[in-house]
């Protein structure tokens, strides 16, 4: 279950987080989860790292700025198992 939490960081800081998230295809949330979930894990950095191979496939896939992947999960899913 996600949990709601508020953060207090610079203006600045805050917009220009934003904007390199938008720029990644992610959300503000999702990176700071991630970061999060890197501070708290008992691995070490080096077993985080994500390959290069897998750094190219990083924005190789376009969809609409609309496009709802949750929706498109779902609709999936009901389709595969509510048949």
């Amino acid at each position: 279950m996600d949990s709601k939490l508020t953060l207090s960081v610079d203006k600045s800081l805050a917009e220009r987080a934003k904007l390199y998230a938008r720029s990644q295809g992610r959300s503000l949330s999702d990176l700071v989860e991630s970061y999060f979930k890197i501070l708290t894990s008992d691995q070490e950095p080096s077993d985080l790292e994500v390959s290069l191979k897998i750094k190219s496939l990083k924005g190789i896939l376009k969809v609409d700025e609309d496009y709802d992947y949750k929706q498109e999960l779902s609709d999936a899913l009901s389709k595969k198992y509510l048949k």
